[in-house]
């Protein structure tokens, strides 16, 4: 991709992602896609049994335990239509490589399991979807399974996820029977042959399938009259509509997200993969289909429109880094305009100018370099510091675009190096990888001493251990699973509080007097705080007023049961005293943060803990076991689903009890069963619980009072 793209080849862009389940086959998927379009030349297997492993898994952690930890990018032709692709994470513990992928595709392919249907992780994916306005496509893979229902997996896109899901292809057998699909629209049959399905075979469709291809090929109609006039005409005065009048109507439709085609298949068995392209090129998005803003920050941060024009000025966002011992490589989505290797491109976050030494194509692991890039693509940058969300432009505009979305950590741990040689090579580490994942923060505790990091479940931070130790050779000695509590209040309580010291000289003095009251928390557990200033007649004097916010906030941080920061809390400001000579801003915080001690204990605090969605399936025998293991840790159960053989258990179960379930779980079912969980909400411990980490606490003071 060496020339500047015409405005007709931007209409032959594709750039989606492949989002599922864990183990839905998204991988699988796209090492298919690869093969078929002549990007790789043979199939390889995702856990790497051959030796080799998949294309996109180019990790050794991911091709050992057979999951994508990274998101990949590589890009590929299909019938004269470019193609890049994003293969992202299943597990819900890498969940912000989905967040920032969708960030940046015009569209997606949603992998369902014919089996398993919409399950946890299909359902944040979906919301990740829909808070970006990512149109896309269903994929019901492994229609090969026992078990496998793809019209019962479209019902369940319906009925959970509110999708307009409309078949657009029919399976011919299914199990162990399953050859290949029936494209509704053209009423023709595809069957695969050859080695590795890249024989397609396209027919009739089999006589015993007529009836239901008919009935099928009415409701996708039907549902598309619903949108579109001229259809609705035809089809209630009995026409048979052709496909080149549905295919118009049914893009437009899936890229307003009105409807969601649902094709499918089998990715591991080769069937199914070459339709499924057909539809991504014909019925997902181009960016110019897209509309994108951008703000401007000269201009108050007013929104501006992208144009997607190669010939307008820059506007270009850093989505994901990679810092690697040759240099940070930055992967990056232009909107707007065109970049060329060697030009000065200009950082809005760090006014910053720096110049483009290489630009390159991903292919998984692999560098392809190119001369330029323009609005649509997806390209990487090689040699340029920045950090993940920053927007590039050519200088002739001050933009940026808007942030993406990104969750709260809600397990730490407290890490260190076994000897003292590793200390630099443990700093190097925490470094790279904080600043490479949004999620994996790190925090240098003042009382303990200790380095503690965070993320987004057990497997997220052994993940990041293990690469600690492969990639920087540092051996760390870990400790115990730390959740992220929160603390707040239930009801009102006032506070009167003067601060008053004369050391000779100028003095100290403040008095603060108002009440505090819960604040309504957001589903995550993060509307920490309002201050409310409802002072009168100036007996605090104004400028003194920030300074008792500063104190309240300084409060709430410390933590006043366990040392977690209270969220949920309003405080209210309506009377106080300064003095002329010894009133400062120092007085005024100290007072405020006293006078919220003083009133915190009068307002019932509970500590909130993470609850988390945990859904558990494996073979029906075992439902009882499973059932079991999950009330063991407080758990409640929402419900179970029998799918043939298979059982599904979904419950809400606090995070702290699920430290070590995974080896439970393996145990009590003789390794048959799996499970996934993802954050929920806060809610508040039962009071025994409440006792016993208050006491803990409390005992961990006076140790490190007495150290």
């Amino acid at each position: 991709m060496t020339a500047i793209m015409t405005t007709t080849t931007r209409e032959r862009v594709r750039n989606i992602g492949i989002s599922a389940h864990i183990d839905s086959g998204k991988t699988t998927l796209t090492e298919r896609i690869l093969f078929y379009t002549g990007r790789i030349y043979a199939i390889h297997d995702v856990k790497g049994k051959d030796g080799v492993g998949a294309t996109m898994d180019s990790m050794d952690l991911e091709r050992e335990k057979g999951i994508t930890i990274q998101s990949a990018a590589t890009y590929c032709d299909w019938k004269d239509h470019a193609i890049n692709i994003i293969d992202t994470p299943g597990h819900v513990d890498f969940t912000i490589e989905v967040e920032r992928a969708l960030r940046v595709l015009d569209g997606a392919v949603l992998v369902l399991c014919a089996v398993g249907g919409v399950q946890s992780q299909s359902v944040t994916v979906d919301r990740q979807m829909r808070r970006y306005g990512v149109p896309c496509l269903a994929f019901v893979n492994k229609c090969d399974r026992a078990g496998a229902d793809p019209l019962g997996v479209a019902e369940q896109l319906r009925e959970q996820l509110g999708h307009n899901a409309v078949m657009i292809q029919h399976p011919i057998g299914l199990e162990g029977e399953h050859r290949g699909v029936v494209d509704l629209i053209t009423r023709e049959a595809y069957t695969f042959g050859g080695e590795k399905g890249e024989d397609v075979e396209v027919g009739e469709v089999p006589a015993e399938l007529v009836e239901v291809v008919e009935a099928q090929r009415a409701k996708l109609i039907e549902a598309l009259a619903d949108i579109d006039d001229c259809l609705a005409m035809r089809y209630l005065e009995g026409e048979d509509i052709e496909a080149e009048a549905i295919y118009p109507v049914l893009r437009a439709a899936t890229i307003a997200r009105k409807v969601t085609p649902v094709c499918l298949g089998s990715a591991f068995k080769n069937k199914g993969v070459q339709p499924l392209l057909d539809a991504v090129v014909r019925f997902l998005p181009s960016p110019l289909d897209r509309s994108y803003a951008a703000l401007d920050v000269a201009n108050d941060e007013a929104e501006v429109a992208l144009s997607g024009d190669p010939a307008d000025p820059l506007v270009m966002l850093a989505f994901k880094l990679e810092d690697g011992q040759y240099g940070q490589l930055t992967y990056c989505r232009i909107y707007q305009g065109t970049l060329r290797k060697g030009d000065f491109i200009h950082n809005t976050a760090t006014k910053k100018k720096v110049k483009v030494g290489r630009l390159v194509q991903m292919h998984a692991d692999e560098m392809h370099d190119i001369e330029s890039a323009q609005a649509g693509d997806i390209v990487a940058l090689f040699g340029v510091d920045c950090a993940s969300g920053d927007t590039f432009t050519d200088g002739r505009s001050v933009l940026t675009m808007t942030s993406m979305h990104v969750p709260e950590p809600v397990v730490t741990l407290a890490v260190a190096p076994t000897k003292k040689q590793y200390q630099a090579n443990f700093s190097k580490a925490l470094n790279r990888f904080s600043k490479e994942d949004p999620t994996f923060r790190v925090r240098h505790d003042p009382e303990s001493g200790e380095t503690i990091i965070g993320g987004m479940g057990e497997l997220h931070l052994e993940v990041y251990i293990e690469r600690m130790r492969r990639e920087y050779r540092v051996a760390v000695q870990v400790g115990a699973p730390q959740v992220a509590y929160r603390e707040t209040i239930t009801r009102r309580a006032e506070f009167d509080y003067t601060h008053k010291k004369q050391t000779g000289g100028a003095g100290q003095y403040g008095r603060v007097a108002g009440y505090i009251e819960p604040l309504e928390l957001d589903g995550d557990g993060e509307r920490h705080y309002e201050f409310v200033d409802e002072i009168k007649g100036g007996v605090i004097p104004t400028e003194f007023l920030p300074s008792c916010d500063k104190g309240f906030r300084a409060a709430l941080a410390e933590g006043q049961l366990i040392g977690f920061p209270v969220v949920g809390v309003r405080v209210v400001l309506n009377d106080g005293k300064s003095h002329a000579v010894d009133s400062s801003d120092r007085a005024f915080q100290t007072a405020s943060r006293f006078a919220f001690r003083q009133a915190y204990p009068k307002a019932k605090p509970v500590i909130l803990e993470p609850v988390m969605k945990v859904e558990v399936e494996g073979p029906e025998s075992f439902s009882g076991a499973m059932l079991s293991s999950l009330n063991k840790r407080r758990g409640m159960i929402l419900g179970n689903t029998n799918t043939g053989s298979e059982v599904r258990v979904q419950a809400l179960v606090p995070l702290a009890e699920m430290f070590g379930y995974s080896n439970d779980l393996r145990s009590a079912t003789q390794g048959k069963a799996t499970f996934s969980m993802e954050f929920s909400s806060y809610a508040p411990v039962p009071a025994a619980v409440q006792e016993e980490l208050v006491r803990r606490a409390q005992q961990e003071a006076k140790k490190a009072k007495g150290a």
